[in-house]
């Protein structure tokens, strides 16, 4: 029983780096000189190249049937398209305005979900989702200079909450792990064809700075393969509750983090505030209410 605790208590300090790792993510995308095309084709080449080293040295099996490397191919073009509009966020904006519009993730996903797994859709998500898009009315309100930005944030979040439906289907079937290195893997052929029609693969010559190198370094292996292995291995012995009420805490640790790195570039006027506070409130009030409503 004290064994058990104390790796409870392992896997929660574990889960609570990785989350922070990821709220660092939005960081490194600042920091790296490059457009979000080409950072997230470089950062999805390192990951996979990561991860199948991973998967060498632990000796997991990579086969899956056709109809599941289809599957998993072709959800990799969403993920691409989130990871570059992200990125592309944060540059056109700033680091706290991409990471607030990105947690309407909960929103899009009351809606998305039951839909492809063809249920009902539960009127208290709906609701959540409406005090949601209250707070993101206020921050298009008061930061208005930072509509595309919030656009695009808004869009990475939505095609987030599509990828993460269809692999909550997908997962029931195959290895978390598994289903990441394809789908990792599938991002960088969408993205390679995409930058291949507007000829920049072409261009690319790899004779990026030092700094931007130890950046794309981290972006694509602690950031991506790393956190992801730690991430799936703690849900062995916590909850789907814990799991999603300190996933929410990204944000947060990617706010705070921006302001120790960019100071007043991140400070935001008072409606930005508040309806990030409300949209940070009504995530965290989500898998709370779930969860007493299953009592």
């Amino acid at each position: 029983m004290i064994k058990q605790t104390v790796n409870n208590n392992k896997n929660l300090l574990i889960l609570h780096f990785t989350v922070f790792i990821w709220g660092f993510t939005g960081i490194l995308g600042a920091l790296i000189s490059i457009d979000a095309v080409q950072m997230v084709w470089y950062r999805v080449l390192i990951a996979s190249l990561a991860l199948f080293v991973y998967f060498r040295l632990s000796k997991t099996s990579l086969k899956v049937t056709k109809k599941q490397f289809l599957q998993f191919f072709f959800t990799g073009s969403i993920v691409a398209i989130h990871w570059i509009f992200f990125f592309h966020a944060i540059k056109v904006s700033t680091v706290s305005v991409t990471l607030v519009c990105l947690s309407s993730f909960t929103l899009f996903t009351a809606i998305l979900e039951p839909l492809i797994k063809k249920q009902r859709i539960q009127v208290p998500d709906i609701i959540i989702g409406l005090i949601i898009i209250l707070g993101i009315y206020l921050i298009f309100k008061f930061e208005s200079k930072y509509t595309t930005g919030i656009i695009f944030g808004l869009s990475a979040a939505l095609a987030s909450s599509l990828f993460g439906s269809i692999n909550s289907v997908l997962v029931q079937k195959s290895n978390p792990l598994v289903i990441s290195f394809y789908e990792i893997t599938g991002a960088f052929v969408w993205i390679s064809l995409y930058r291949l029609a507007d000829k920049s693969l072409f261009a690319e010559r790899f004779n990026l700075s030092a700094t931007d190198w130890l950046y794309l370094g981290l972006l694509g292996t602690v950031c991506t393969a790393l956190a992801y292995v730690a991430g799936v291995a703690v849900m062995r012995t916590i909850s789907a509750f814990q799991v999603a009420l300190i996933t929410n805490l990204e944000p947060v640790y990617g706010i705070l983090l921006a302001f120790i790195f960019f100071g007043t570039k991140e400070t935001m006027s008072t409606g930005f505030y508040l309806g990030a506070i409300i949209i940070l409130g009504a995530v965290f009030l989500y898998p709370i209410y779930k969860k007493r409503s299953k009592l």
